[in-house]
C-alpha cells in the first residue's frame, strides 16, 4: 500500500514490483511535468553485502496516454546493467565512495533511457547513465547528498532523469489498517469483535519509516507528453491538456536455469508482471483472486473491474467495522447505488462541471490511469488532501509526494465525493473527518523541494532494523 506487496505473485518478485507512482506539474518549472515510479518495496537500509539494485532482467516503463484510448502515446523505457570492478572481493565497496565514479565502489549500475512513440518507434535519449550507490553509512557514503546530486543526469530536449535509491515517502499505518480495518485515531469506535481492546484514540504509526525504495524520476517538458505537443494553447477545461500515466515492469517469458550458477538466460518476448496507475487500486479494489491477472493487463482491460469500483468492498466494510458511524453510507450500500463518483475518479477522470474550474477526464473508456491536467499550475499553498481539500493541483489530479492519498481515498469511499454526483445525498458527518492520522510530517526523511523530490535514503549504519 499504495502498491507494496499488493498481489501474491509480485510480492515474491520485489525487483519488478512497482510501489508508487507520482505525476505532477513541476513546482518552479510549470512548463514541465515530473514522473516518479518506485520499485523494490520495504528495503532494509542495512542490506549488505548484497545491497538493493534494479533488475538487469527487468524492463521498466512509464507510459503516457494523451488521447484517452488507453494506449501509450509516449513511453519512456529504462534498462539497467550491473558492472563489477573486482570479482575477487565480497565487498560492495572497498573504501569510502566519495564520487559517483569512485574506484572504491565495486558494484555499479548504469542504465539507458529510450523514448518510444505510439507507433513503437524508439529513440535512445540517454545511455551509460550512472545510478548512485545505496546509502551504506558514514564511512562508506560520507556525503550521500553529493552522490545523489551527481546521479541527476540531463537529457536532450530539456529533460532530466534520476534512477537510484530514495527514502520511501509513502506514509500509511499498515499495521493498523490491515488489522481488520482499524484506524488508530478512531479505534475506540471500531467493532472490535467483542474483544474491547481499545477505549480511546491512539496515534497512527507510519509503517514505512526507515524503509527505502528504488526510484526512477523523470522531468520532461509538457510538450513532450501532451497531444500535439502544444500544451501552452490548452486551457484547463480542454481534454487535450489531460494525460493518463501508468508504469509497468516486464520480464522475458522464459527463464532458462543453467547448471552453473549465475549464468541463467532469458528467452521469449517480454511479459508484463507489474503495473500501477492510481494508488491503492489493485491494493483495495481488485479481489485477491484477480490481483495477479490485473498486473498483467493493459489499462484498456479495466472495464472488467468496473463493478468492483462501482460497489467497492471497503464501502461495505466501513459501516460494519464502525457501527452507527456511517448510517448514510450504509443506506447507499443497501440501495446498491453504483458509485459514479469513484468510477470517475479512478476509471475515466472527473468531467467538466462537477468541480468548479476543474476536470481531468480522458473520455468514456474505463482505464486505471493516474490522470493529470497539465494546464493546472502547481499550487502556491498545496493542500495534502488535494481536490477533496480544495487544491485541484493534487490527487486525484496526478499525485504529489506529500498528498495524503489514504485519507483522500477513505473520505471518497465514505461518501464525501458522492455528494458531488448526487446533490440529494448527505455524507455522514464522520465521512469528512475520517483520516489515517498521518501526514507528510510523519515521514522521517523529509521530501526535497526540487528534483528528484523524494528524500535521502536511510543509511544502514544509523537506521535501526
Amino acid at each position: 500500500m499504495s502498491s507494496h506487496r499488493e498481489a501474491p505473485e509480485i510480492s515474491k518478485d520485489p525487483v519488478a514490483d512497482s510501489t508508487d507512482l507520482y505525476a505532477f506539474v513541476t513546482p518552479g518549472k510549470a512548463d514541465t511535468v515530473t514522473l516518479i515510479a518506485n520499485y523494490l518495496p520495504m528495503q532494509l537500509p542495512a542490506g549488505g553485502p548484497n545491497f538493493f539494485e534494479f533488475g538487469n532482467d527487468v524492463r521498466y516503463e512509464m507510459h503516457i496516454d494523451n488521447n484517452g484510448d488507453g494506449y501509450a502515446d509516449v513511453t519512456y523505457q529504462f534498462r539497467f546493467e550491473t558492472r563489477l570492478r573486482d570479482k575477487n572481493t565480497f565487498l560492495y565497496n572497498t573504501g569510502p565512495i566519495e564520487s559517483i565514479d569512485s574506484k572504491n565502489w565495486n558494484r555499479q549500475q548504469f542504465y539507458s533511457v529510450t523514448r518510444i512513440d505510439r507507433q513503437g518507434n524508439g529513440h535512445v535519449i540517454g545511455k551509460n547513465l550512472p545510478c548512485p550507490p545505496c546509502n551504506i553509512g558514514p564511512l562508506s557514503t560520507p556525503n550521500y547528498t553529493k552522490l545523489a546530486y551527481q546521479a541527476i543526469q540531463s537529457l536532450p530536449g530539456n529533460r532530466k532523469v534520476f534512477a537510484g535509491q530514495r527514502a520511501d515517502g509513502f506514509f500509511v499505518d499498515l499495521g493498523a489498517i490491515f488489522d481488520l480495518g482499524n484506524l488508530r485515531p478512531f479505534q475506540q469506535l471500531h467493532e472490535q469483535f467483542g474483544l474491547q481492546l481499545f477505549d480511546k484514540p491512539a496515534n497512527a504509526v507510519n509503517a514505512l519509516n526507515n524503509f527505502n525504495v528504488h526510484s526512477i524520476a523523470l522531468q520532461v517538458p509538457i510538450d513532450d507528453v501532451v497531444q500535439g505537443g502544444q500544451h501552452g494553447r490548452y486551457k484547463r477545461n480542454q481534454s487535450q491538456a489531460v494525460i493518463g500515466v501508468w508504469t509497468t515492469a516486464s520480464r522475458q517469458q522464459v527463464r532458462l536455469r543453467n547448471d552453473q550458477p549465475g549464468i541463467d538466460a532469458g528467452a521469449g518476448p517480454d511479459v508484463q508482471v507489474s503495473r500501477l496507475g492510481n494508488p491503492l487500486f489493485n491494493e483495495v479494489i481488485v479481489p485477491m483472486a484477480q490481483k495477479d491477472l490485473w498486473n498483467t493487463l493493459s489499462p484498456r482491460e479495466d472495464k472488467r473491474f468496473a463493478d468492483f469500483v462501482a460497489q467497492p468492498e471497503l464501502a461495505r466494510l466501513l459501516p460494519v467495522l464502525y457501527p452507527d458511524v456511517f448510517p448514510n453510507l450504509a443506506a447507499l450500500n443497501a440501495a446498491k447505488t453504483p458509485r459514479a463518483d469513484l468510477l470517475a475518479i479512478l476509471l475515466t477522470g472527473i468531467p467538466d462541471g462537477v468541480i468548479p474550474n476543474f476536470q481531468n477526464s480522458t473520455g468514456s473508456l474505463q482505464a486505471d490511469m493516474l490522470r493529470l491536467n497539465t494546464a493546472i499550475p502547481p499550487a502556491a499553498k498545496p493542500n495534502a488532501l488535494g481536490v477533496v481539500g480544495g487544491d485541484v493541483a493534487g490527487f486525484p489530479n496526478g499525485r504529489r509526494p506529500a498528498d495524503d492519498v489514504v485519507t483522500i481515498a477513505l473520505r471518497a469511499v465514505a461518501g464525501v465525493t458522492f455528494a458531488l454526483i448526487d446533490k440529494n445525498f448527505e455524507p455522514d458527518a464522520a465521512a469528512g473527518q475520517v483520516n489515517q492520522g498521518l501526514t507528510a510530517a510523519n515521514v522521517k526523511a523529509p521530501f526535497l523541494a526540487s528534483f528528484p523530490f523524494l528524500g535521502t535514503p536511510y543509511d544502514g549504519f544509523s537506521t535501526p532494523s
